[in-house]
């Protein structure tokens, strides 16, 4: 085997990407939002975790039969042809630069609440979100293996204060807590785990990057799928036994109306001094996310780019491997998606990024299980190839239904849109 290049990265490094680009904003704001349910949530992380862990086989899968797997155009229009060759990859790489947006917004709530500023102040709120979005893009200007390095720090330094907090916290987690609030809905159990199963799936948004990066990764065919399974694996566990925890120590409904619920928890247990400490470093794992998720924009975007999905300045690349052209235009993008996007509350304006996200992106796992349904003449689908991309449509079919008709249909609005533009300007129609 050939030395590892300076631009690859390792299956330990490629686990770490997966593992940050999902442990991430959702891990540190959901708990609150989900306070407001009640215990039974943690059933939708369950259900969340095996939806993952099959589409996560999907992907792992593709990135086995394409080894040179860069983006969704790379598996999907040799089995469905260049139109959905060319929605699959557009909407994953709007999918990801959008949510981009959601990871600063949770990076900031929590960062704030270290600094002498007014975290309802909007005016504030914004120009701390923009500033994150130009800090990641610069990091994102050393090179691919440079940001996978600092993901790395940002996974260990994050959360290691979380982790003493997961572990520590049994102590003080009180059962009875945790079944008086149980479900405080008024609805069946079953009803208010299906309709949290969007929501949450953001937290598990990420699962595939292992496989769009897979061209910055060394050996790829067997170093993604390990990388894609073991992060999916690694987050499902955290989410689970923190989203039990929390709601067993803190009250649900002093947690839900917390902006920052970890460094809340952490305080129960430890003291007001640990507060700060949680809080920084939700901030800085979330800081990690979002710069890996840049990393993620700007490769997806390159493809896409050499594709002719994209105008040729978003594949330019400089001498280090990083796509500096096309995040300078996606940084651009973000900063005008924080301010469109702005509300009263930090909780307000994250939830109305994830909405336009996670179906977004959902779409993109579609067109994957129906890549390995089909097949190509070169790669005929076999039984274990059809039962897994007959999962992911199973799994996707889910979240589609678990987030609403109107919902949906926007999401459909928006590829249906960029399809008819796809045709109306494509200039190498095949």
């Amino acid at each position: 085997m050939t030395a590892s290049s300076p631009k690859k990265i390792g299956v330990l490094l490629a686990t770490f990407v997966v593992a940050n680009n999902m442990i991430g904003s959702g891990f540190f704001l959901l708990p609150a939002s989900l306070a407001g349910q009640g215990g039974v949530t943690a059933l939708s992380w369950l259900v969340g975790t095996v939806i993952a862990v099959i589409l996560g086989g999907a992907f792992a899968r593709l990135a086995r039969d394409y080894p040179d797997l860069n983006c969704p155009d790379d598996y999907v229009r040799p089995a469905l042809g260049r139109d959905m060759g060319f929605l699959a990859t557009s909407l994953y790489w709007a999918s990801s630069w959008i949510g981009n947006n959601a990871i600063a917004v949770a990076a900031f709530g929590y960062l704030v609440t270290l600094l002498p500023l007014d975290g309802g102040d909007t005016t504030i709120r914004i120009t701390g979100q923009v500033a994150l979005i130009w800090l990641m893009f610069a990091v994102n200007l050393l090179g691919p293996r440079q940001v996978a390095k600092f993901q790395s720090l940002c996974v260990v330094f994050g959360l290691l204060p979380v982790a003493v907090v997961l572990v520590g916290g049994w102590g003080h987690f009180d059962a009875g807590l945790y079944r008086e609030a149980w479900n405080v809905t008024g609805r069946s159990d079953t009803a208010v785990v299906i309709s949290n199963l969007a929501p949450i799936f953001w937290a598990f948004v990420g699962l595939e990057t292992g496989a769009m990066v897979a061209g910055i990764v060394d050996d790829p065919d067997r170093n993604v799928p390990r990388a894609t399974l073991g992060g999916i694996l690694l987050a499902g566990v955290v989410y689970l036994m923190s989203s039990v925890l929390v709601m067993g120590i803190v009250p649900a409904a002093e947690l839900a109306a917390s902006s920052a619920p970890f460094a809340l928890v952490a305080g129960s247990i430890f003291g007001p001094w640990a507060i700060p400490v949680i809080a920084a470093a939700a901030a800085l794992k979330a800081t990690g996310t979002l710069g890996g998720w840049m990393l993620v924009s700007g490769e997806s975007g390159a493809r896409a780019a050499q594709r002719g999905y994209l105008p040729g300045l978003f594949g330019r690349l400089l001498p280090n491997g990083s796509a500096g052209w096309g995040l300078l235009i996606v940084a651009s993008a973000m900063t005008a998606i924080a301010f469109l996007t702005l509300a009263p509350t930090v909780a307000g304006q994250f939830e109305t990024i994830i909405g336009m996200v996670v179906l977004l992106v959902v779409m993109a796992y579609v067109a994957a299980g129906l890549s390995l349904l089909v097949g190509t003449p070169e790669r005929p689908s076999g039984l274990k190839e059809k039962l897994l991309g007959l999962g992911a449509l199973l799994a996707c079919g889910l979240l589609f239904y678990a987030s609403g008709w109107t919902t949906t249909a926007g999401a459909l609005a928006v590829a249906l849109l960029a399809w008819i533009l796809f045709r109306i300007f494509d200039q190498n129609k095949k």
